[in-house]
């Protein structure tokens, strides 16, 4: 594995530029319960469904990682757009992180893994290292499709220009309070839910499937996470586009993609059939 993905392996080096920007927005975060308003809450919350749903659940993961439905070009952009939204790098990186981490999920190489400390797969990976987020060289190794695409390699390196564009204009015409809660607490609500993805659904929940790693099925993320916490059938079928594959697993951004089926907009998209009945086991 390149050197550009953080792991273990250079932990020692702490990325000063990421952990500063991390405690600037978490000390906004906090600020924020100090300057509420109701508009800005609203513009917040549709915010945070348009990053994190469209853009990271729907857009960056089934979309461009797992190619699990297709869209036309311009929506399938639009969803990047909103991905880079969440400061979690370009589309380049996030998807060869998360490819990565399903071909060592749980071994040595695995970018984020709790057995190599919970702390180190919520964030720590993110911390220590040089994360590689503007290589687009070295990450197209592992999304070369991603990287013929010329605006993607041109998001990929400029990722952070979206939300700076939008966190200067919430400031101008919102004020304080805008900047504070669409910017600041959006984002470190989402960075916390996308990160509890890579700790907590590999050490808590049960297990429907008998997979290599220790992936778990975590309701509770299910319903913050806009259905990413069904991380168990995830794993055992990564190319399903429906990631809750009962009723009653709650999959919101199944029921986008769905709607989007039935107008003609998404084709091509695939679904794990499940024949057994869940009797997933709880662990520990």
């Amino acid at each position: 594995m390149t050197a550009q993905i953080t792991t273990l392996d250079n932990r020692a080096r702490i990325n000063w530029l990421t952990a500063v920007v991390l405690l600037l927005l978490h000390a906004g975060a906090a600020a924020a319960f100090f300057f509420f308003d109701w508009t800005a809450l609203i513009v917040a919350v549709v915010l945070h469904w348009c990053a994190v749903g469209f853009g990271i659940s729907m857009g960056y993961h089934r979309l461009l990682t797992h190619r699990s439905y297709k869209v036309p070009r311009p929506l399938e952009y639009f969803f990047a757009v909103c991905g880079t939204m969440t400061l979690e790098g370009g589309p380049i990186f996030w998807a060869a992180t998360h490819r990565i981490h399903h071909q060592k999920s749980d071994q040595p190489g695995d970018p984020h893994s709790p057995r190599d400390g919970a702390w180190w797969a919520h964030v720590g990976w993110i911390l220590w290292g040089e994360a590689g987020h503007n290589n687009t060289r070295a990450n197209s190794k592992y999304a070369p499709d991603l990287a013929q695409d010329r605006f993607y390699v041109w998001l990929n390196t400029y990722h952070w220009v979206p939300l700076t564009v939008l966190g200067v204009a919430l400031a101008l015409f919102g004020g304080w309070a805008m900047f504070l809660w669409a910017i600041c607490l959006r984002v470190v609500v989402g960075l916390h839910l996308t990160w509890a993805i890579n700790s907590a659904t590999h050490m808590w929940g049960s297990r429907r499937f008998a997979t290599r790693d220790d992936s778990r099925n975590n309701w509770w993320l299910a319903l913050i996470t806009f259905g990413e916490g069904w991380h168990n059938n995830h794993h055992a079928h990564p190319a399903s586009a429906r990631h809750g594959l009962a009723w009653f697993e709650f999959d919101i951004s199944w029921l986008h993609i769905k709607l989007l089926q039935k107008l003609g907009i998404a084709k091509s998209v695939r679904v794990a059939r499940v024949d057994t009945p869940l009797a997933g086991r709880k662990a520990a």
